[in-house]
């Protein structure tokens, strides 16, 4: 069917975090389909092709690792894992599995919405999804279990259904405003005969420069080759990126990258030898322009790590001797000298 820009589903069988993540989409102005498990989750995208969809790993059958590469088999959909998992191997995993972005438990409604909305400034193609394929029968939803206690999901849930605003009342049509009677122009004055320009004064003539001792050495800075922008190319060491098409090439061959991988190596092309932070690239993964350590974390960070060993695994490079990407050790990373 066709995409809907304004749909989201939601894949969790936890139905403490599930009604949180709905009330938060919901209040950013989604329409929510919630799944409580991997198959039905894949026959709800299929049903909805929505435009973000939001994943856990642990679920009964399926868990969210699998039902990502299925997704991705036929949906574009903005993908977002919600998980309890933070090592650096889930996270990983989870990136390799198609997500756009991951974020870990216990997690803040509004950095939520914060990502949320960071992805949509990203450009995507969207494609319809086809109707040939099923996903397979769903399981039946386990029976809700009773919580001895409230659960941080549920509290969040509350705190934000307590605080939710009212949405604001159409502003009135203002009165029309009468025309006032038109004014007649005033005379025009007579025109002032041009008065000639003041010839300005000769240049002085720059004093001799002494010429260098023959005993003084002159010293010539080293040249380095800096990333050469040719339109929307830019072009370094054999490297060609294109920001209009998304392409890259190396040696004239095409190099397949990921959104995130082709997002890094452009923001590094553009910054030279300027050294860029962990935090400051994920950033730039996000489409954001300033640093705010409130919506960066660890697995973040972890991110950006995993996205650039991909990144020099398809360019053939190599972290002891860089030729593209050059890692400062303990800050971050920045372009290899050239």
């Amino acid at each position: 069917m066709p995409a809907n820009d304004w749909t989201a589903v939601i894949i969790e069988d936890d139905a403490d975090v599930r009604e949180l993540i709905d009330i938060v989409l919901t209040q950013s102005g989604f329409t929510t389909v919630v799944a409580e498990d991997g198959p039905s989750g894949v026959e709800a995208v299929h049903a909805h092709n929505p435009l973000i969809t939001t994943l856990d790993v642990n679920m009964p059958g399926m868990d969210g690792f699998a039902v990502a590469k299925r997704l991705r088999e036929f949906s574009s959909t903005y993908l977002i894992f919600i998980t309890s998992l933070g090592d650096e191997i889930d996270v990983v995993q989870g990136f390799e599995a198609g997500a756009d972005d991951y974020l870990v438990k216990p997690f803040r409604p509004r950095e939520l919405r914060a990502r949320a909305d960071s992805m949509l400034r990203r450009p995507r193609v969207r494609q319809d999804s086809p109707a040939g394929p099923e996903a397979g029968p769903s399981a039946a939803p386990a029976a809700p279990v009773a919580p001895v206690e409230e659960t941080w999901a549920a509290k969040a849930a509350r705190e934000l259904k307590q605080h939710a605003s009212p949405a604001p009342a159409p502003a009135p049509t203002p009165a029309p405003v009468p025309q006032p009677a038109p004014v007649p122009p005033a005379p025009v004055p007579p025109v002032q005969p041009l008065q000639p320009a003041p010839v300005p004064p000769a240049p002085v003539p720059p004093a001799p420069v002494p010429p260098v001792p023959q005993s003084a050495p002159v010293y010539e800075a080293a040249a380095t080759s800096a990333p050469a922008v040719d339109g929307a190319w830019v072009r370094f060491k054999g490297l060609a990126l294109n920001h209009e098409t998304r392409m890259v090439t190396l040696g004239g061959g095409t190099v397949d990258l990921s959104r995130a991988e082709f997002d890094l190596l452009a923001s590094l092309l553009s910054t030279g030898r300027r050294v860029r932070s962990k935090a400051d690239l994920v950033l730039a993964m996000r489409g954001q322009q300033y640093v705010t350590s409130y919506f960066v974390n660890e697995a973040d960070k972890r991110s950006v790590e995993a996205n650039i060993t991909n990144l020099r695994r398809k360019l053939g490079d190599d972290a002891a001797t860089p030729r593209f990407v050059e890692t400062v050790r303990g800050v971050g990373y920045r372009l290899a000298e050239g």
